[in-house]
């Protein structure tokens, strides 16, 4: 895994900043874990709220939590003043998300200075043990940041 340094000393504050304002987060229970450069996890619990009629995770909940861990992986490494956006990805359902609690890891593969190419990936936790869910390949655009009048 390649080794990155932001260019923003305090992205770790503006990351989490910007998580508190997620009211999408905030609804389905989502809380940010680990943040490193280019590396975000997120946690969520279990939750029969967030779930599909067979009562596994829905697929939409776990596409949610591994985008905005690559957004915010992505984000980790943009400069003071950006905003980060997903411009595409792809996500593979491995198997049914099943479990306890789940975590989203994202991570940066390469970062340029408009798009960043990420890979996520989502496991679901049933005491110590865990499974791999889905895979994802994302890719992230970098915005500037709207000044207010």
């Amino acid at each position: 895994m390649p080794q990155f340094t932001p260019p923003d000393p305090n992205y770790e504050t503006r990351i989490r900043e910007s998580f508190d304002q997620q009211s999408a987060m905030k609804t389905i229970g989502a809380t940010i874990g680990e943040i490193k450069p280019g590396e975000v996890h997120i946690n969520l619990p279990y939750s029969d709220h967030i779930t599909q009629q067979d009562g596994f995770l829905h697929a939409g909940i776990v596409t949610t939590i591994v985008d905005s861990a690559c957004g915010y992986a992505a984000y980790t490494l943009m400069p003071l003043g950006s905003r980060v956006l997903s411009v595409e990805f792809k996500v593979n359902l491995m198997s049914p998300a099943i479990g306890e609690r789940f975590v989203a890891i994202g991570k940066v593969i390469k970062a340029g200075r408009t798009l960043t190419v990420c890979s996520g990936e989502v496991l679901a936790f049933q005491g110590d043990e865990s499974k791999l869910v889905a895979l994802m390949q994302a890719t992230m655009i970098r915005v500037d940041e709207k000044i207010s009048s």
